[in-house]
């Protein structure tokens, strides 16, 4: 069945093309979503959200893109809306113990289930610098890098132009070069 015929039939409620969809599509969007925040519980959680709106929205979508565009997007927004919560949450924690009240600021130690062990602490090391990318050349690098979306597919899911995305690019891996050079300077010098 074809995207067309999947998304007529989720319009008309069949539960079974709703089920498709997220057999299809249930990976990508956790994947995105791990690498995005690095978290599982939170990944499972957009995951959810991302299925809760397609079901609700369905209706108002007009198939002028793919759907997995259309998911990308909303997966890319709820992620990177987490994720500023998180922040707030955490300049907030300063008030928390200026007036005593117990602040649990978690530290991050992040582990795709991808990664080898012998490959654990060079995984945390590029992790963290992933996640001190701007928001921007972060996604961007991710949708890359981690779910080899082409530059046009990128463009489109942050509505941004292909010259636009390659220079997002190339910021994150300079912002990446940086960041790990002066790891490893640091490290060999210990």
């Amino acid at each position: 069945m074809n995207q067309s015929e999947l998304i007529s039939k989720l319009k008309n409620g069949e539960a079974q093309a709703f089920n498709e969809i997220v057999s299809s599509y249930q990976d990508m969007i956790y994947n995105t979503a791990l690498s995005l925040l690095q978290q599982a519980q939170e990944a499972e959680d957009i995951t959810q959200d991302v299925f809760i709106q397609l079901y609700h929205s369905i209706q108002d979508f007009r198939e002028e893109a793919a759907l997995s565009t259309w998911l990308y997007k909303v997966t890319v927004s709820k992620s990177m809306d987490a994720l500023r919560k998180k922040q707030r949450e955490k300049r907030g924690g300063w008030w928390k113990r200026l007036t005593g009240a117990e602040a649990t600021e978690e530290a991050v130690s992040f582990q795709h289930p991808g990664v080898l062990a012998e490959n654990k602490e060079k995984s945390e090391v590029l992790w963290k610098a992933i996640s001190q990318l701007p928001e921007s050349q972060r996604v961007a690098f991710t949708l890359q890098k981690m779910e080899g979306l082409s530059m046009q597919d990128i463009a489109e899911v942050m509505e941004k132009s292909v010259d636009s995305v390659e220079s997002l690019l190339a910021r994150a891996r300079k912002n990446l070069r940086d960041y790990l050079a002066d790891y490893y300077v640091k490290n060999k010098l210990s």
